[in-house]
């Protein structure tokens, strides 16, 4: 294969170059950035997208004349560039070049250990990285000349030829190899999770190293400049004597903290001057990069080289932090701060922590990766963490350390916990972006693959074992631990502040008890968006008054029964109307079919017969006779409400008896919404909306209170949507509840959907699981028929999204584009919400 192809798609990085990211990636601008800021970065050349893909189809540009650019005998290294940083790409490859006659030149003038080392290194990652050879047999425990000698002879013997010794040959390796690495499958699947489009290309950045053996104060080190976990500013790192690249992250003997500290001696006091450059960096970048970096440096001899800067990696709350802290500090605008938050980042706040009041059975301790805690049950596999949560078990996936072909079962693991590993191995990278609790280099811990074990000390736990991590202190404990939901900071609100500043789409929530509607109104939620009553029902002082109700045999009894519930109902109304107070309540009448109330079990029909004073055989009869074969479509919503109307009756005084009292005692109306479930034809909605006006008329009556409701109806069914026109002219509100259309459009069950879903997205059937992200195509063509037809037969009529997918980022911006009034989610999604409301109105106006 040639060494050169006859264009010349490479760059030296300086001032004035034509470097751009989306033809050279993040790290090649970034560099030339730093160099503009008149930070000492090493010489660099830097490969396009288009001279990575030449390289990985075989095409290679004249190596030749890039070495030329660099001094004779200067030792190289090569990094990934991609456009975004957080798509990550393979890992570095240090001192190209290294050979035979290097060996002897840096040996005589720094001493043999020096390098022993520098060669040794190469060595071991040129032939795992590059020739893909078995790790474990390059894995030497100490940099010393026989191990050197052993790794030479290992890689002849694998590879049956010597170890090249040409730099413009080992470079050329290097770069096929990252080049094609970058190609394969999954690394397309792990930057794919990231969010990076599936053609996303690499940029490679070759440069010149820069030392760091000297007899002064020499090594590499790495500092950035806020707490990565809270996003306080302080100035956090280490450095190695003598160390290359990320070795400072280890720790050892010959680790330094940056800054004076108990623990031990600090760069601080060893090479001031340097330390203090260092800072000055800092807040340039800061405040030139408008962000927060991470700076790669190493020191020879006391003189610093910068050698890359990259965005700190950073927990959730951070990211809040530092992006409200660079808005307040004027050095980016508020539009930039919402947009630096993922919406899944204010989500990842609301993890749980161990409770610090809890029993602690440690098990072990490793390197605390990723914030948070969870607890499952321990998995080996992927394949059996994908397993676990298709049956809605938690598990904890634990490996001896985590590959890329182990993102998926990442994705379905509520925690990982490996063997080995520090803070930038895989499985610590992938927690983090991925906002997963993960402990690694779990010391004195080894996994037993084979027998599918975890020992500690002398403690052994097993497949199926449960295990806590707390992925914000590094121990391993065994057993289920109390956990405790965060607190959320001044920092999360304020971000909030500015999305509700921001956002043209309203936020309610589901929220169906009281204690819902607390949690909603804590998060700024604009009212309730659906209520379902039924949950109210039940509580255990309700659900004996309810079965009652259920095996009542005449309508006297039946009336009876929904008298005692009327208080209760009632109860929770008013509730729900003074938290909620000044804001829309939307409660949706009674959906579920009978069954769901009556008890499934021999034992628990026995109680039932005891409490209802009744033959145990005619309660098993009567729960016989209301059984359906598909209940979700069977007799319930609106069908049961016309076939038993006493209940809609009950609920229907419940609510406006409610709104009276709450509207009488605060001096200010109450106007409920009623919302009618699961309709498919419009005489339903007639029928329903005559018996509502005529309780409201009694109660008006009754208390001598004038309220106002709104009647709407719930779009669950396919025909409803196409007959929205008809059902439009009767009501003020449509809310599609997207969870049941989506069941229904599908004819998919989203209970039994889970035993094969992750197959079908896997194998591309579907793009992502229709029940968590809105099928824009299919269920998102009926929402946009629904509303034009609703909207053409009253063109006041509101329009909402209730089902979960409502909490979803894509899917408000389909709600928002379609111009629907609002969305109502979780109350715990409420916040993710609005950030991604405001986010999609931002990118409005930057079309």
């Amino acid at each position: 294969m040639p060494l050169h192809m006859s264009r010349n798609d490479y760059s030296e990085i300086t001032h004035s170059a034509v470097i751009r990211q989306h033809q050279h990636g993040w790290r090649a601008k970034c560099l030339q950035r730093l160099i503009r800021l008149d930070m000492p970065v090493p010489r660099t050349v830097a490969l396009s997208f288009a001279a990575v893909r030449a390289i990985a189809a075989g095409h290679m540009p004249d190596l030749v004349r890039m070495l030329e650019r660099f001094d004779p005998g200067q030792l190289l290294s090569v990094r990934p560039s991609p456009e975004d940083a957080a798509w990550g790409g393979p890992g570095a490859i240090l001192n190209i070049g290294m050979n035979d006659a290097r060996h002897a030149e840096i040996a005589a003038a720094h001493g043999e250990p020096v390098a022993t080392r520098l060669y040794l290194r190469f060595v071991q990652g040129y032939a795992q990285h590059v020739a893909r050879l078995d790790p474990d047999l390059f894995d030497a425990a100490e940099p010393c000349l026989p191990a050197l000698q052993a790794a030479l002879y290992d890689y002849e013997n694998e590879i049956e030829e010597p170890f090249p010794q040409e730099p413009a040959v080992q470079l050329a390796e290097v770069l096929r190899s990252m080049a094609r690495a970058w190609e394969g499958t999954s690394a397309r699947l792990l930057r794919q999770a990231k969010g990076a489009p599936a053609e996303a290309g690499l940029g490679l950045v070759v440069q010149a190293m820069a030392g760091g053996f000297g007899a002064g104060v020499s090594g590499a080190g790495v500092i950035q400049f806020i707490d990565p976990d809270t996003g306080e500013r302080r100035a956090t790192g280490r450095f190695k004597t003598r160390g290359q690249g990320r070795e400072a992250l280890e720790n050892g003997a010959d680790t330094l903290f940056l800054t004076r500290d108990a623990r031990g001696a600090a760069l601080e006091d060893r090479a001031p001057e340097a330390f203090a450059a260092l800072l000055r960096h800092g807040e340039v970048a800061r405040t030139q990069l408008h962000e927060e970096m991470q700076i790669e440096f190493t020191l020879d001899d006391g003189v610093l080289a910068v050698l890359d800067a990259l965005p700190v990696t950073r927990s959730s709350r951070a990211q809040v932090r530092v992006a409200v802290a660079l808005a307040e500090d004027g050095i980016i605008p508020r539009d930039d701060a919402l947009m630096r938050v993922p919406p899944k980042a204010l989500a990842d706040l609301l993890h749980r922590q161990v409770d610090p009041r809890a029993t602690r059975d440690a098990f072990a301790r490793g390197i605390a990766a990723s914030p948070g805690a969870a607890r499952g049950r321990i998995v080996f596999s992927s394949s059996a963490a994908q397993a676990s949560a298709a049956r809605d078990e938690p598990c904890i996936l634990v490996r001896r350390e985590t590959t890329p072909e182990d993102i998926r079962g990442m994705h379905a693991a509520s925690g990982v916990l490996t063997e080995r590993g520090g803070m930038t191995s895989h499985a610590a990278v992938i927690g983090r972006g991925l906002g997963l609790p993960c402990v690694v280099g779990a010391s004195g811990m080894r996994v037993d693959m084979r027998n599918r074990t975890v020992h500690a000390r002398d403690r052994v736990l097993r497949e199926g074992d449960v295990i806590t991590l707390d992925g914000s202190t590094g121990e391993v404990l065994a057993g289920s631990v109390a956990l405790l939901e965060p607190a959320l900071d001044d920092t999360f609100r304020t971000l909030l502040e500015w999305a509700d500043a921001r956002r043209d789409i309203g936020v309610r929530a589901n929220a169906d008890t009281p204690a819902d509607a607390r949690i909603a109104r804590d998060f700024k939620a604009e009212g309730v968006g659906l209520c379902r009553t039924e949950h109210m029902l039940f509580e255990d002082d309700r659900l004996l008054v309810m079965r009652e109700m259920i095996f009542a045999d005449t309508e006297t009894d039946r009336a009876a029964a929904l008298e005692r519930l009327l208080p209760m109902q009632r109860a929770d109304f008013v509730h729900l109307f003074e938290i909620m107070e000044g804001l829309p309540v939307c409660i949706r009448l009674f959906d579920p079919p009978l069954h769901e109330f009556l008890p499934h079990t021999r034992e628990g029909m026995r109680g039932l017969a005891d409490a209802l004073d009744r033959p145990l055989s005619e309660i098993t009869r009567r729960a016989e006779a209301l059984s359906e074969f598909n209940p979700m479509l069977g007799m319930r919503g609106v069908r049961l409400g016309l076939t038993v109307p006493e209940i809609y009756d009950m609920q229907a005084r419940a609510i406006f008896e409610a709104a009276a009292a709450v509207g009488k005692e605060r001096g200010s109306p109450v106007v409920p919404e009623i919302m009618i479930p699961l309709v498919s034809a419009v005489r339903e909605v007639e029928m329903v909306k005559v018996r509502v006006e005529a309780v409201a008329a009694a109660v008006r009556a009754e208390t001598g209170s004038d309220f106002g409701y709104r009647l709407g109806v719930m779009v669950e069914t396919p025909r409803a949507v196409l007959r929205a026109a008809e059902i439009a002219q009767h009501v003020s509100f449509l809310s599609f509840g997207t969870n049941d259309l989506t069941q229904m459009a599908y004819g998919l069950s989203r209970d039994d959907a889970g035993r094969f879903m992750s197959e079908y997205v896997r194998l591309g059937v579907f793009a992502e699981d229709p029940f968590q992200v809105l099928d824009q195509e299919g269920v998102g063509e009926l929402l946009l028929i629904g509303a034009a037809r609703g909207r053409a037969a009253r063109p006041d009529l509101t329009l909402s999204v209730c089902g979960e997918h409502a909490g979803d980022p894509e899917s408000i911006a389909f709600c928002r584009t379609a111009e629907f009034a609002y969305v109502s989610c979780s109350p715990f999604r409420v916040p993710v919400a609005r950030l991604a409301a405001a986010q999609r109105a931002i990118e409005g106006t930057q079309k």
